[in-house]
């Protein structure tokens, strides 16, 4: 199941992606060209690039479930989830996991405003979307199977810490994300793989 998966994931550029699968489910989606309609929406913390309601109200439609951070749902019509670190949701047979996302040392995403990172169980793999996260403690002991991780460095974990998360969540593959737009380059990606070779499955996408 996990070469299926993979297929029917796809990155949409900085830190959005869409699952095509029996459901059809979006992580932070922003900028989006893909316009295919949305059951399920994630939405992780209320920074724009993350929270774009625009690009929420392109997909949504009147059945799309859309679970977010209590600071996102200010800014998303309704109905929306209020989501925590720790809360779980069942949406028709896929259990939704929200954990948490922060920075260790600077002020960007701060521990206390609970900004969130989601647990998917897809075709029985665990597939993490960590949001904008350093390497925190709480990954050791998430086991996810594919987690997508950020790698630009700028207020989000580097290559070399994204590299350090990928080995602690025992990931069969991790993907890069958050680069390719206003922070971080595809070299930022191309590290973060050799940084795991022979230890982590990466796979690099290319933009959808």
């Amino acid at each position: 199941m996990l070469e299926q998966v993979l297929e029917r994931l796809l990155w949409l550029g900085h830190s959005s992606f869409v699952y095509e699968g029996k459901q059809v489910i979006y992580f932070d989606p922003f900028a989006l060209h893909r316009l295919k309609r949305a059951d399920i929406i994630l939405v992780g913390h209320d920074h724009p690039r993350h929270c774009s309601p625009g690009d929420i109200e392109k997909v949504r439609r009147a059945h799309t479930v859309i679970l977010a951070d209590e600071h996102s749902t200010r800014h998303i019509a309704p109905p929306v989830i209020s989501m925590a670190p720790g809360q779980q949701e069942t949406i028709g047979d896929i259990l939704i996991e929200a954990v948490p996302a922060y920075n260790l040392n600077t002020s960007f995403h701060p521990q206390r405003k609970a900004y969130l990172g989601f647990i998917v169980t897809l075709e029985g793999l665990r597939l993490y979307h960590a949001g904008d996260t350093d390497f925190i403690p709480e990954m050791h002991d998430l086991h996810v199977d594919i987690a997508l991780l950020p790698v630009s460095g700028f207020t989000v974990m580097n290559a070399e810490e994204a590299a350090q998360a990928a080995l602690a969540l025992h990931a069969h593959v991790a993907i890069p994300m958050h680069y390719g737009t206003a922070y971080g380059t595809q070299e930022d990606a191309e590290h973060f793989r050799a940084l795991l070779a022979g230890k982590v499955r990466v796979e690099i996408l290319s933009k959808s």
